[in-house]
């Protein structure tokens, strides 16, 4: 029998309204079901203590190991758990990977050419003149975010005469002039990253809205099939058809009838054929791209006057039908692929493979000249074997080797005492929006990491990012001599790790200028002008380029009008000749300079303004000022990866920028500060008095010196508190915790921090 696992990020299934209906459709399936969350899986002895629905209701038991996972939680919200989830793939197939935002769905179609014509027009905003020129040429368009959901911060604006333009937003209709409108638009792209596309409407006789959801799925054959096709109608006065802003649905075979009467049947068959065509296109750039299957889509559609079909955007977990029996529909198939799954690995891989093996060989074809290519074809068809065959596509692949061996690879090494890993991950997410490219795991940043990635890299990819880090001397070298760089970043010199020199600054900077001495020596480096210490690097024998990055003083590439948002930073850029505004999803100002390194970096190698936009809208790398919003709008502030002074200081600025009443600060300890240790946690101490914190707690050995400063300098004592134990500590803060309060948990893996962010988000979840 097979057993199949529901993973979700909410630790009770009676709010998961749909885990009921898998519970049913499995044991009528004739298949064991259970719902599970990740902070209850046991690798020890591969067990999960889950959830079975039995007599009525759901009971606690002890499963083994699924053979298949469902995977149905909110991503964000099963990020804190990413660990335990990659450990589980490696061992058990899940179903529902992510295919990406709308934008970079429609970017790999676009790459793919095989459906780009059905793709409208879309320009990343980078700047308001782009707006203007693209309504100027267009006249009606839809100003949308790359990330929106369920219709939500969508804009039709038209233009009306010579000055003026109609601002439409869900049912409100406003006349603006041009200033009014730029402020409008100025607002919104502090917010993140939106896109503008010509206006495509669909309209039924009576001159409402309407646009298609297109719902497919795989079944138990591991086959694409049309799980259901259905009109959405906006109400009068609305153009947002979406059933969340109160549009409405009908069945299609009477909607099509009624509004194109004999050519119902010829569309309905355009829109199937469609549907099924797309999720099989989709799904072998799946397989190429990323070595996995998906299995569910929903594809929202237009027609235009002539017909023609338009596609609004796509979606990788689209949500149940709004019927019943739909639904029923929609869980039958998840259970019977799942089935399929768990029992065909072997040719699901084998698939994959053949997909990828496809594709090399229409590289092959294209990238070649076609003289090539016509000579390789000819080859072939005349010999007729295999041994020619593989003979052929090796002469044209050694050619198109050779030509990409012309253009220095660009391999970028990453260093510092602090943001090395959001500085990759950066800059990784900007290259990733023309190139395939090599970066480095998380924060794998060893020597024997860097061997790891050696073997790893090849020639598909197009630039490699790196992570260099540093304890002692001698380990850059050692970095450099396993992979050389030709561009560098030195993102700053702190002090993490000066324990480990005596204490000295600039042993640290010296040890951080092996990486100047160890990359090319015609490359480029990428300093940060702000950084008082880093004036220590040894630079003056560099014969390449040197670029600098800054917010207080003058530099290459300067952050400027720096605002603190809801989950992320707005700052703007002087970026070829241009003015640009960026957002990054990630709180503090220390993160606009991870964003510069980024942003020198990929201008130096030709990105445009809007592709460096859009890359800045990363992934951000997970227990890096993350935001939790839990229950009596409590907030934690996940900050437990490294911890040094400067970090410290760092995240208190985050709390005391976002935080409503009151602050709440729990430091741990630092270490491999050395004979400084006393004097920085004096200097702590009296930040934390300086920034008006609330409550301030430390935990961890001698970390009761900072508490101690605070209360030197006139902080109340009853709000100071000293642990060494953790179950000590979450005790007080069951306790002393209120509604409102914001609280920053902040110290090194090393000290197990993480533990107190879970207790903090398990004891006050929403």
């Amino acid at each position: 029998m097979t057993i199949i696992g529901m993973l979700h990020h909410r630790l009770d299934p009676r709010t998961v309204i749909k885990s009921y209906a898998f519970a049913a459709v499995a044991k009528a399936e004739g298949t064991q079901f259970f719902y599970f969350t990740p902070k209850s899986v046991n690798f020890d002895d591969r067990s999960i203590r889950g959830k079975v629905y039995e007599n009525g209701d759901w009971h606690e038991r002890t499963m083994p190991f699924p053979d298949v996972i469902y995977n149905a939680g909110s991503p964000e919200k099963l990020s804190v758990s990413k660990d335990i989830i990659e450990k589980l793939k490696k061992e058990i197939p899940f179903t529902t990977y992510s295919i990406g935002n709308k934008w970079n769905v429609m970017k790999r179609l676009k790459e793919a050419k095989e459906f780009e014509k059905y793709l409208i027009p879309s320009e990343i905003v980078a700047n308001i003149d782009l707006f203007h020129k693209f309504i100027a040429f267009y006249r009606k368009v839809v100003f949308k975010p790359t990330d929106g959901r369920k219709g939500k911060g969508i804009y039709f604006i038209s233009k009306v005469g010579s000055t003026n333009f109609e601002v439409k937003k869900d049912s409100e209709t406003t006349v603006c002039s041009k200033s009014q409108l730029d402020e409008i638009i100025r607002g919104q792209l502090s917010t993140g990253t939106f896109i503008v596309q010509p206006y495509i409407q669909s309209t039924t006789k009576t001159g409402q809205v309407y646009d298609f959801r297109l719902h497919v799925q795989k079944n138990g054959e591991g086959k694409w099939v049309i799980t259901t096709i259905y009109p959405r109608i906006a109400p009068n006065g609305s153009i947002i058809p979406n059933i969340n802003n109160g549009g409405f649905t009908n069945y299609l075979d009477p909607f099509l009838e009624q509004e194109f009467k004999e050519e119902a049947f010829d569309i309905r068959r355009m829109l199937e054929h469609f549907s099924l065509s797309l999720a099989q296109h989709l799904d072998e750039i799946q397989m190429v791209q990323f070595g996995e299957v998906i299995d569910e889509i929903g594809i929202d559609i237009g027609l235009d006057e002539h017909r023609k079909i338009w596609m609004y955007e796509v979606n990788w977990r689209p949500g149940c039908p709004p019927a019943f029996y739909l639904e029923l529909d929609v869980v039958i198939n998840t259970i019977r692929y799942a089935m399929y799954l768990a029992n065909n690995q072997k040719q699901i891989k084998r698939e994959i493979k053949k997909q990828k093996k496809n594709k090399d060989i229409s590289e092959v074809k294209s990238e070649n000249t076609q003289q090539t290519t016509n000579k390789a074809i000819g080859e072939v068809k005349s010999e007729n074997t295999q041994q020619t065959t593989n003979k052929a596509i090796s002469e044209v692949k050694s050619k198109i080797t050779q030509q990409k061996t012309n253009r220095a690879l660009p391999i970028i090494a990453i260093t510092g005492s602090a943001g090395k890993t959001t500085s990759k991950a950066f800059l990784a997410s900007i290259l990733s929006e023309k190139w395939n490219i090599f970066e480095s795991k998380d924060y794998w940043n060893t020597t024997e990491h860097t061997k790891k990635h050696k073997e790893e890299i090849n020639d598909s990819h197009e630039a490699v990012v790196l992570e260099y880090g540093m304890a002692y001397p001698g380990i850059i070298t050692n970095h450099c001599s396993i992979i050389q760089p030709n561009i560098s970043i030195i993102t700053n010199i702190g002090l993490a790790h000066v324990g480990n020199f005596d204490g000295d600054i600039k042993g640290v900077a010296k040890a951080k200028s092996e990486l100047i001495h160890g990359m090319d020596q015609n490359g480029l480096l990428i300093l940060n002008k702000d950084d008082d210490n880093s004036k220590y690097l040894e630079t003056q024998q560099f014969k390449g380029k040197v670029l600098t990055v800054g917010i207080h003083g003058t530099a290459d590439y300067n952050a400027y009008d720096i605002q603190y948002k809801d989950i992320g930073m707005t700052f703007k850029i002087k970026l070829q000749g241009q003015e640009m505004a960026m957002y990054i999803p990630i709180l503090g100002e220390h993160h606009v300079y991870n964003a510069l390194n980024a942003v020198a970096v990929a201008d130096y190698l030709g990105f445009s303004p809007a592709d460096i936009q859009a890359g800045l809208n990363f992934k951000k790398p997970p227990r890096r000022l993350t935001i939790y919003n839990c229950s009596d709008d409590i907030t934690v502030i996940d900050d437990t990866v490294h911890s040094h002074p400067q970090g410290v200081r760092a995240a208190i600025n985050v709390l005391t920028n976002i935080a409503k009443k009151r602050k709440v600060a729990i430091i741990g300890q630092m270490r491999e500060l050395g004979d400084l240790r006393e004097e920085e946690y004096r200097k702590l101490g009296e930040y934390i008095y300086e920034q008006d914190i609330d409550l301030f707690i430390t935990y961890g050995f001698r970390t009761e010196e900072m508490g101690a400063a605070a209360k030197a300098i006139g902080m109340d004592p009853s709000k100071i508190y000293h642990f060494i134990n953790k179950e000590s500590l979450h005790a007080l803060l069951e306790k002393v915790i209120e509604p409102h309060d914001t609280i920053l948990v902040k110290g090194a893996s090393k000290t197990n921090m993480f533990e107190t962010v879970k207790f903090l988000e398990q004891t006050f979840k929403e």
